[in-house]
């Protein structure tokens, strides 16, 4: 027990930063995106002895946040609930301010849950297609079709205002 404790402690004081990025990515809320890492945690915890590939810990609790997060989005009461007016002095992660980046990152916002997660995992955490399949627990092909529709959507999106380079919107870019 106090070597699970010890690992699963190491493990956290070294990911937690990174974990918390990918549930606010995920999210879109700091709040929720605490929320959402310490689920995941606490899920991961449960099941560390069940674990055997401690190598992928990181796609093992990214795959606990998604489906997660899609249960959480499922839940009409979820979308309802508000945080009280206690504000946080700071934020814990932010992300930076990059003009057009920051238009897209809006929009990526406005996506539905399955394509966020896709171009999430893809282009934001720049996992492989097989990695976001794994994560999302889907097919590759599945994984193709989300990320394509979701690029389109966002390309549909910015046609709509006024001309601009939308070069970093390619299946092969990213970020």
């Amino acid at each position: 027990m106090a070597d699970r404790t010890a690992e699963f402690s190491a493990y956290v004081a070294a990911r937690q930063h990174a974990l918390v990025r990918t549930a606010f990515l995920l999210t879109g809320d700091h709040h929720t995106a605490e929320d959402l890492a310490q689920t995941a945690l606490a899920r991961t915890y449960l099941a560390w002895e069940r674990i055997r590939d401690k190598g992928s810990l990181d796609a093992y609790v990214r795959r606990v946040m998604v489906n997660e997060h899609t249960t959480w989005w499922r839940r009409a009461w979820r979308r309802r609930e508000r945080s009280t007016d206690n504000v946080p002095e700071e934020e814990a992660w932010s992300p930076p301010d990059m003009g057009e980046r920051a238009e897209v990152w809006t929009l990526v916002c406005s996506l539905p849950p399955r394509q966020r997660a896709a171009v999430v995992l893809r282009y934001y955490e720049d996992l492989s297609e097989a990695e976001t399949a794994q994560a999302l627990g889907c097919s590759v092909g599945t994984v193709k079709s989300q990320t394509s529709r979701a690029i389109a959507t966002l390309r549909e999106r910015l046609a709509g205002d006024e001309p601009r380079s939308t070069s970093y919107l390619t299946a092969e870019g990213g970020s």
